[in-house]
């Protein structure tokens, strides 16, 4: 199958800059039996769906990985954004420290070696973090050491002065609003340099009144990296990788999901992110194991030769509007139907429905 299966136009108006308040986003529903959808709200979730259904969100919390700075000691400007902390026994001096899996800008002039301050006196005076390239690692990644500057920890000074780290597609400067926007309500364990975006629309109102009609919900973590905005760079779908993510899911989740399944009702998977956990982690039909584990797994439609993923365990999905040609598109076609979520989108398009992180959301039964 080709990557261009996948594509289609999207006037760049439909692309949300600015979330809309909680609980107030459009909503297509899409009903995989029938082949059609129609408009309704995120309001309307506790009557879309039955109950006894359950919920699966991912509670993880973003966190400020955007660093700004400059080298040390030349002054050109420079931008870190973390990724991951790695293991204080890779580094090559065997020195140690606060080590992490990092993107830099400009990355072909930071080489092993350099050094930069990275600091955001407008936000917060006298707190810096001084880091230090260690190696190259793949796809540009650097392996870095920090040091926190008039903070008592990296953690702390990393709150201070980090900056949201917004999709590319969002063309502005981050503002202390988005610290809080760009967080589900959800967020629990610290991890993410992306938020899972399904659950950016859930606010306290609608988790109650999904309570109240008897829909519960449960949770997974997916720290959710970098790579969710890795473009798809081949020609078939087949040779593309996704970058791995970590996931953990609670005994009570897995518990919750099994007698959910044997009651016969629904899972509903709140974001793709959740849907790569719970199916990373199935052992068979309507089951999931408990405990840590590695997303890595590509879900998108069967091909002429293979087919496509068999979900194990999401049986219902909400999900944003995805960008083309990306593996995210190609997991909710696998859900659904290339054509179908195709078809959707360009009435979705016609409609006024708003794209990506900050858009509306799609519900596919």
């Amino acid at each position: 199958m080709r990557v261009s299966e996948f594509d289609f136009d999207l006037p760049s108006d439909r692309v949300a800059q600015t979330p809309c308040p909680r609980g107030q986003s459009r909503l297509l529903v899409v009903d995989r039996r029938v082949g059609a959808w129609r408009e309704a709200a995120i309001a309307d979730l506790p009557r879309l769906l039955d109950p006894g259904d359950l919920l699966v969100v991912n509670d993880t919390r973003v966190f400020p990985a955007r660093l700004v700075g400059r080298r040390d000691p030349s002054g050109g400007a420079v931008e870190c954004v973390l990724l991951e902390a790695a293991p204080e026994d890779q580094a090559p001096d065997g020195a140690g420290g606060d080590l992490w899996d990092a993107l830099v800008h400009p990355g072909q002039r930071l080489r092993v070696g350099e050094r930069m301050i990275l600091e955001d006196a407008s936000r917060a005076p006298g707190v810096a973090i001084r880091a230090e390239i260690l190696a190259r690692r793949f796809s540009g990644r650097r392996l870095v050491r920090l040091e926190a500057v008039g903070a008592p920890s990296l953690t702390a000074a990393v709150d201070a002065i980090g900056h949201v780290p917004l999709p590319p597609y969002i063309d502005r400067p981050d503002t202390p609003a988005d610290r809080d926007r760009y967080q589900t309500i959800f967020a629990r364990t610290r991890g993410s340099v992306a938020a899972p975006t399904a659950g950016l629309h859930f606010d306290e109102g609608l988790v109650a009144a999904l309570d109240a009609a008897g829909i519960g919900h449960a949770a997974v973590t997916l720290h959710v990296g970098y790579g969710t905005f890795k473009p798809v760079r081949v020609d078939r779908v087949e040779d593309h990788t996704v970058d791995a993510e970590r996931y953990d899911i609670p005994i009570a989740t897995a518990t919750a999901v099994r007698m959910a399944h044997a009651a016969g009702r629904r899972v509903v998977a709140v974001g793709t992110t959740t849907t790569r956990a719970l199916e990373s982690a199935a052992t068979g039909d309507h089951v999931v194991a408990p405990g840590p584990g590695l997303a890595s797994i590509f879900i998108h439609p069967g091909l002429d030769e293979a087919p496509g993923h068999c979900f194990l365990v999401v049986d219902a999905l909400l999900t944003n509007f995805h960008l083309p040609r990306s593996s995210l598109l190609m997991l909710v076609s696998a859900f659904a139907g290339r054509e179908l979520i195709l078809a959707a989108y360009r009435d979705a398009i016609a409609r006024g429905f708003r794209f990506y992180s900050y858009g509306d959301a799609m519900l596919i039964r």
